[in-house]
């Protein structure tokens, strides 16, 4: 299992940790009981979830012409339209994914293009599935150019828990669709603003898998 560059610290943070809890409890506590069995089981199982968050598959995206693509795995939430004043001021359909704990946590590019517009937007920790964490929650914006000039919207959204947005690439870099640009660590949302022409092949609740899922066709 690959794991992104962004799990090592806190991968081994984190182990430090369990082996320091572990070590004082045999220093103070040696006789070996039921107690310590169950607390050595708990690290292991802690310290698998904690490598498995980190996860990075490999994933080959189908070409599908006029695609656009789940940017993360998870469950779509919201289908809407609304206005968008940054960057469009015009009205788009946003498709939401909710990243639970358990989901793979990578961000794709959901369209192949340039970067026109990049921007990290400092916010509140609301749970992620809330509507209005879109707006007010931590999250960075990019906005893709393709090449006959259509643009497609991008929201990574932290979560109550998630307090860091990773992005790996700036304004003017362009993406294949289905690229990996960063990830959001433990529990996010990311949301998709399309053209209000867009024609949209997913339903409210349908799990959804990044870089693999066709979430709409763009006209």
């Amino acid at each position: 299992m690959k794991i992104h560059v962004a799990g090592i610290i806190p991968i081994l943070t984190l182990l430090a940790g369990v082996l320091i809890i572990l070590f004082l409890l045999n220093w103070f506590f040696p006789q070996q009981t039921f107690v310590h069995y169950l607390l050595y089981t708990a690290g292991i199982i802690f310290m698998f979830f904690v490598i498995r968050f980190f996860r990075f598959p490999q994933r080959n995206p189908e070409h599908i012409e006029n695609a656009v693509l789940s940017g993360a795995d998870g469950k779509v939430v919201a289908i809407e339209k609304v206005h968008v004043d940054e960057y469009f001021d015009a009205e788009c359909i946003q498709i939401s994914v909710f990243m639970s704990i358990t989901n793979v946590h990578i961000n794709w590019s959901p369209c192949g293009g340039k970067i026109s517009y990049k921007k990290h937007h400092p916010g509140k920790h609301l749970v992620a599935f809330n509507p209005k964490s879109s707006l007010v929650n931590e999250h960075t914006t990019m906005v893709i150019r393709d090449e006959k000039g259509r643009e497609v919207m991008m929201r990574q959204i932290a979560g109550a828990v998630a307090r860091r947005i990773i992005h790996k690439f700036d304004e003017g870099r362009v993406l294949d669709r289905g690229e990996m640009i960063g990830m959001i660590k433990f529990g996010s949302r990311i949301d998709l603003l399309l053209p209000p022409d867009a024609d949209v092949q997913v339903k409210i609740g349908d799990k959804v898998r990044g870089s693999q899922t066709l979430m709409a066709l763009l006209g």
